[in-house]
């Protein structure tokens, strides 16, 4: 598969009055032409922070303080924030589908005048053409009655026809990559299985990338065909979908798989939570950052700075000491 996305070494962080906060430290992932890429974690791992990195929509006192993200042979951070290369990639070539649709949305402005918006800039249409495209645009993405309904404004939808909105903006352009931020947070499970299910159709329809940014592993083990799992504002496991779950190897993905119930466990299998919290990002241990929550750690956790990711069977890398060799339903029992 050729590749589209790579980002290297990348590191976000934020100024605050306690310190810096390294939401990203040395980020480094790659995606292929038409694929579906997972990216997991707890909330506040820096899943969302790294996405809005590739699309340089961090704001102050946040910065993007070192890395690479290359695209189409270029370096996107070499680009300026607001500059005119980088809003001709935003949008047009990678687009985002924002979380929360409730306020991603402009109150004030209608459907039409915001799914019209990008068409006339990045696509130049006009403004009869780039209408006829919107409401073709709402009817792909199952808004019933589009040509009477892209005139009303975004109170007038429900969560799930938000979100179909927010879905018809980010292909409206035909992008290379579609980035979608927790697209199912807040939705009832019903309308959180059709939306994914349209996502992967309008994925091969338009034949485009999408990562799906979530802490859901049940949403990428039907949708992505590989998966990065973030703690801490690091990649401490990535891998083919299927080899994650038939053999996890980090003791975090151990622990989020132990909290998922399986049809395969007998009756009666308790779900075990994670114990402790994230650690503070300000004050990272020297130490691998998930050592007080892990059940598998060995004398030379407590020695040894945090590893870099390594190989573990082809294309399945770890970022960890311990023998962690273990199938999901072996480790609900230690």
């Amino acid at each position: 598969m050729t590749e589209l996305l790579r980002v290297n070494g990348l590191v976000t962080q934020f100024n605050t009055e306690s310190g810096v906060v390294k939401a990203c430290d040395g980020v480094s992932y790659y995606i292929n032409e038409q694929e579906i890429v997972g990216l997991v974690g707890e909330s506040g791992c820096g899943k969302s922070v790294s996405q809005l990195s590739v699309m340089q929509l961090i704001s102050a006192p946040g910065k993007i303080a070192g890395g690479e993200v290359i695209f189409d042979g270029q370096n996107l951070l070499d680009y300026q924030a607001n500059g005119p290369q980088m809003r001709s990639v935003r949008g047009a070539k990678i687009a985002m589908i924002f979380q929360e649709p409730m306020t991603s949305l402009n109150p004030v402005l209608t459907i039409g005048q915001q799914l019209t918006e990008m068409l006339v800039i990045h696509m130049k249409m006009s403004a009869d053409a780039a209408r006829k495209r919107a409401i073709e645009l709402m009817g792909l993405v199952g808004i019933p009655a589009a040509d009477s309904r892209i005139d009303d404004y975004p109170h007038h939808f429900s969560g799930g026809m938000r979100q179909r909105v927010m879905i018809a903006m980010g292909l409206s352009c035909n992008p290379k990559i579609l980035i979608a931020d927790e697209p199912t947070t807040a939705l009832d499970v019903t309308t959180q299985a059709q939306l994914l299910e349209m996502m992967r159709d309008m994925v091969e329809r338009f034949r485009t990338s999408l990562v799906i940014v979530t802490h859901n592993l049940g949403v990428v083990a039907r949708y992505a065909q590989r998966i990065y799992i973030m703690y801490a504002g690091r990649i401490v496991e990535s891998g083919m979908t299927k080899d994650i779950f038939a053999k996890p190897r980090h003791p975090y993905t151990i622990g989020l798989l132990k909290c998922i119930p399986r049809l395969d466990e007998e009756e009666g299998t308790k779900l075990v939570p994670i114990e402790g919290l994230p650690p503070n990002l300000i004050n990272m241990p020297a130490t691998c950052a998930f050592l007080p929550r892990c059940s598998y750690k060995i004398e030379k956790c407590y020695k040894e700075p945090w590893p870099e990711l390594t190989p573990v069977n082809g294309d399945h890398f770890i970022r960890c000491y311990a023998n962690t060799e273990v199938k999901p339903s072996e480790s609900k029992k230690r």
